[in-house]
C-alpha cells in the first residue's frame, strides 16, 4: 500500500508564512510529479503547484512569487513553502503525487488526506 502524509498546516495572520510537507510511504518503485492542489469551502478542488522528478515546477497564477514547491526524491518528501499569506489562500491542501510500485506497474494517482490552512487575523 501507498500512504501520503501531511503536515505544516495551522492558522497564520495575514503576511505569514508556513511550510507544508507530504511524505509518500509504503510499496514504492518509483514517484513521477508530485504536486499540492486546495479546496475552499464550497468550492471545488484547484491546482496550487506541481513538480516532476527532474525539478520543473508549475504554480497557479494566484500563488506565482508567493509560494514554493520543492522534493527530496531521497526521502519521497514534496515540500509547499508559502510566504506573504492571504485570507483567500485559506483552503484544505491535499498532496498529490504518481506513484508506481513495482518495476512493471503503471503509475497511478493518490492523495493524501488534507491539511487545513486557515489565514486570519
Amino acid at each position: 500500500q501507498v500512504q501520503l502524509v501531511e503536515s505544516g498546516g495551522g492558522l497564520v495572520q495575514p503576511g505569514g508564512s508556513l511550510r507544508l510537507s507530504c511524505a509518500a510511504s509504503g510499496s514504492i518503485f518509483s514517484i513521477n510529479a508530485m504536486g499540492w492542489y486546495r479546496q475552499a469551502p464550497g468550492k471545488g478542488r484547484e491546482l496550487v503547484a506541481t513538480i516532476t522528478s527532474d525539478g520543473s515546477t508549475n504554480y497557479a497564477d494566484s500563488v506565482k512569487g508567493r509560494f514554493t514547491i520543492s522534493r527530496d526524491n531521497a526521502k519521497n518528501t514534496v515540500y509547499l513553502q508559502m510566504n506573504s499569506l492571504k485570507a483567500e489562500d485559506t483552503a484544505v491542501y491535499y498532496c498529490n503525487a504518481y506513484i508506481c510500485r513495482t518495476i512493471i506497474s503503471p503509475f497511478y494517482n493518490y492523495w493524501g488526506q488534507g491539511t487545513q490552512v486557515t489565514v486570519s487575523s
